[in-house]
């Protein structure tokens, strides 16, 4: 039998389960109703936007007629020029919707869409698409509705445990190696980069598994636990936890009082942990790759990227005597790593990182910048 091409649209099976779909006798919906279940049908099956909006403009095209189907015939042009969609995409959002069973179409014997009057006038009947399978599911859109929002507060809940494991590991950490510079964390660090490695950086990813949950939960109560036996295992004794000082300097070379005046020489200079300094500034590898940073060499870097932040060579000299060589050098490396990341971030807020650098000096002379603080908390971020 030759087949008689007449524009209608190919038989579906989802355009059959959609005609099996109808209201219960004598139901009746208003616009405001219908609108509702399309804003749940949308929630429910996460309609891209081009579905929404065809979807949005056939409910607010039906006029409300007493039939036992929600009829609707916009044409294709009507449709795009109310949406701002292609007729392309009108097409492709209407093939989508019927195949999800949102709504069926009832096609004429000449594919068109049309509706039919009486001889008075009146619509008795008409030729397009049927919105009843949307109403019909209208319960089935509630329901899942609910598991959605159930998924996400525990997506949520998993991701505020995850991160709350994150800052707790990152805090234990810093307190270790400000504090208890005798006790290793050496394998914690590494532990960290595998976990960060394979968590979600963002809430929009994929889910935290179960796993990397419990990997997190456990590499948290290890580093706590080596953090509580370093100071003292709960014993009672005077300890003092934090220190303000550095490690290498004696009370009497401590940073000025604000009240006092910066001693401009004579200034002996602290000590850097090279690992700290690479772990809060990634650029030091991209500078010095492979190079172990000794004093010297962080001196030698600092003094090297000094030109590269746009700071002027009486900036420089002003933080070698305020500040020493070595302490000075670490300020170039922080703020060339600040200006990376500001840059990389698209938020461009130091855009001047040579006067920036400058201002820093000034605050760190005058003891309200802590270099090492400020390298503590860069890398408990990028731990994060």
């Amino acid at each position: 039998m030759e087949r008689v091409q007449t524009g209608g649209r190919p038989l579906t099976r989802a355009a059959l389960a959609g005609r099996k779909r109808s209201l219960d006798d004598g139901r009746t919906i208003s616009r405001r109703e219908l609108a509702a279940c399309v804003r749940d049908a949308a929630k429910a099956l996460e309609l891209r936007p081009a579905m929404r909006q065809v979807l949005a403009e056939l409910s607010a095209v039906w006029g409300e007629q007493p039939w036992p189907r929600l009829l609707v015939w916009p044409s294709n042009e009507r449709l795009s020029e109310r949406t701002g969609l292609s007729e392309r995409a009108v097409r492709y959002a209407l093939r989508d919707l019927i195949g999800l069973e949102i709504l069926t179409p009832k096609d004429s014997p000449n594919g068109k869409r049309y509706a039919v009057r009486a001889p008075d006038g009146t619509v008795v009947d008409a030729f397009g698409f049927d919105l009843t399978p949307l109403v019909a599911r209208a319960g089935e859109w509630t329901e899942r509705i609910k598991i959605i929002a159930a998924h996400a507060e525990a997506k949520r809940r998993s991701f505020d445990q995850l991160t709350a494991c994150r800052r707790a590991v990152a805090e234990a950490i810093d307190k270790i190696a400000a504090s208890y510079s005798h006790v290793s964390y050496d394998d914690l660090v590494h532990r960290v980069r595998e976990l960060t490695a394979t968590s979600p950086k963002r809430r929009s990813e994929r889910d935290p598994s179960s796993d990397l949950l419990r990997a997190w939960m456990d590499l948290r109560q290890t580093a706590e636990e080596r953090f509580f036996q370093a100071a003292c295992a709960g014993n009672q004794s005077r300890h003092k936890e934090t220190n303000n000082d550095y490690p290498s300097e004696s009370c009497k070379q401590g940073f000025p009082r604000k009240a006092e005046a910066p001693c401009p020489t004579g200034r002996t200079e602290a000590s850097f942990e090279g690992d700290l300094l690479v772990e809060a500034c990634p650029v030091v590898r991209d500078f010095a790759p492979g190079q172990a940073m000794t004093p010297e060499a962080i001196a030698i870097l600092g003094a090297d990227l000094r030109a590269s932040i746009g700071a002027h060579p009486s900036a420089w000299a002003e933080a070698c005597v305020g500040l020493g060589r070595l302490r000075a050098a670490v300020l170039v490396i922080i703020v060339a790593q600040l200006h990376d990341d500001d840059v990389s971030s698209g938020r461009l807020h130091i855009k001047n990182p040579g006067g920036y650098f400058r201002k820093l000096v000034r605050m760190a002379v005058e003891s309200r910048y802590d270099l090492r603080s400020e390298l503590m908390g860069m890398r408990r971020r990028r731990m994060m």
